[in-house]
């Protein structure tokens, strides 16, 4: 039995029709959809201290339900004592099922939770209909245990759409139910 989540039914009975019906587009393909979302933390204390990206892959499989992928410097930088290949941060690229499920329990549960949040910024797009946010804290999502964290780290998340512009992107994810700032 293969059971959908919710945000891809929604966005297949509802969604879709109401953004062809918006944008009067000629082709069913032409609508845009959400292909993929990122989550990116750069460890920057990574290279003095080594636990603290065990923590941080711990945070990102509690979170995405993945393991991250631990991303290396390319060369030597002896201003921030940072030698060639050490690990400096995480990202996870969620696709299909697990991304609508993420995108759900971002908006539902996690958003709210953010110490007096009044909705998002819609100032974050590429110009692309790509939408960018930054959190400054992993506390916020419901699977991170509060005494089991050694230190606030902040995320970026990127939701990457096929919109052709901003405005196709904003107008996506507000059905989708993005609490944006009026």
């Amino acid at each position: 039995m293969n059971i959908k989540p919710s945000l891809k039914q929604n966005y297949e009975e509802k969604i879709f029709a109401e953004m062809f019906q918006e944008f009067k587009y000629k082709n069913m393909h032409q609508v845009p959809k959400i292909v993929k979302i990122t989550l990116n933390r750069g460890i920057g204390e990574a290279a003095q201290n080594s636990k603290a990206i065990d923590k941080s892959i711990e945070e990102f499989k509690y979170i995405t339900g993945q393991k991250p992928i631990i991303t290396k410097t390319k060369k030597s930088i002896a201003g921030f004592k940072i030698r060639d290949n050490i690990p400096i941060g995480l990202k996870v690229t969620l696709r299909k099922e697990k991304m609508y499920n993420f995108l759900n329990k971002l908006i539902n549960l996690s958003l709210p939770r953010i110490r007096d949040f009044r909705g998002i910024s819609t100032k974050q797009f590429d110009g692309r209909g790509n939408y960018n946010l930054g959190l400054k804290e992993q506390i916020i999502f419901p699977e991170i245990n509060y005494e089991q964290i050694d230190r606030i780290r902040g995320m970026n998340i990127t939701i990457v759409t096929t919109a052709q512009n901003d405005r196709e992107g904003l107008a996506l994810l507000k059905k989708f139910g993005m609490p944006f700032k009026e």
